[in-house]
């Protein structure tokens, strides 16, 4: 178990960590700490607690506009851009008739047995 000691708010704190996660620690810290200026940077005096309640309240609305937008992504994705499927169906009526027009050609009559003996095509029975 890592720990790694940070500074918020001018505040040392220790913070345990999983092993290999201080550098993520550190940058969450980082966050924390630009909440804090800002928050400095309105003025007023607020105590730590204070301070980091106005930090938590910040991040916490940030972390709800990004789950609001990406519930707002997810519903557009699952209602497909109506040009897409246009685009999709005009392809899709395009490989059909390729298909139709496969089908009504005839198709070639079968190869009678005398046609290719010889000719280097099929080996010939008995040779050898």
């Amino acid at each position: 178990m890592g720990q790694v000691t940070v500074r918020v708010g001018g505040y040392a704190h220790t913070i345990g960590c999983k092993d290999g996660e201080e550098a993520h620690v550190f940058e969450l810290v980082g966050q924390i700490e630009n909440k804090t200026k800002l928050i400095r940077s309105m003025g007023g005096q607020f105590s730590e607690s204070r301070m980091l309640l106005h930090v938590a309240l910040l991040l916490a609305d940030e972390a709800n506009d990004l789950r609001t937008e990406v519930g707002r992504l997810s519903a557009g994705a699952a209602a497909a851009d109506p040009r897409l499927a246009d685009r999709l169906a005009r392809i899709a009526e395009r490989i059909e008739g390729i298909a139709g027009a496969f089908d009504a050609q005839p198709a070639p009559p079968p190869s009678a047995a005398g046609d290719s003996a010889g000719n280097g095509d099929t080996p010939a029975a008995g040779r050898g």
